[in-house]
């Protein structure tokens, strides 16, 4: 069997107290969350960072302390993990990679889960939202670790 690994994150900016979470409108007919395979020797920060760079010209404030895995099986004998973060949108001047990515969008919390094609998609966007509201919460929310 073969293995595969991506690595991507759930981008959000706020606007006033709420988030707006990106989602890309895929070339291929899905909506999703930005990532990307590893490349070389590249590290799972390393790699998030570079993809939300590629697919969206954004640059981001990674934090590793949410870290969402998923698993599945796109083809038969290959097997992906997808490891994602969550990132705050440090710019705001979207461009998307057209040979990969359609349109971005921002979208409030709900719209963006039902926005989302994959059931993974939208679980990992249920898991980013409850860590940015216990961040919040606990007044910790901005706090970023950084690669």
């Amino acid at each position: 069997m073969k293995l595969e690994k991506s690595c991507g994150a759930v981008v959000y900016k706020l606007e006033g107290t709420s988030p707006l979470f990106l989602i890309e409108h895929m070339a291929l007919g899905h909506t999703s969350i930005p990532k990307g395979h590893v490349e070389g020797n590249e590290t799972e920060e390393e790699t998030a960072l570079r993809e939300i760079r590629e697919e969206t010209n954004l640059e981001v404030d990674l934090d590793t302390g949410f870290r969402h895995t998923i698993s599945y099986s796109p083809f038969e004998g290959i097997h992906k993990d997808v490891v994602f973060f969550i990132a705050r949108a440090k710019t705001d001047l979207l461009i998307n990679q057209e040979s990969e990515v359609s349109a971005l969008e921002w979208l409030p919390f709900d719209d963006a889960v039902a926005a989302m094609t994959y059931d993974t998609d939208k679980e990992t966007l249920q898991a980013a939202r409850k860590y940015l509201d216990a961040a919040s919460e606990s007044g910790a929310e901005g706090e970023q670790a950084q690669p």
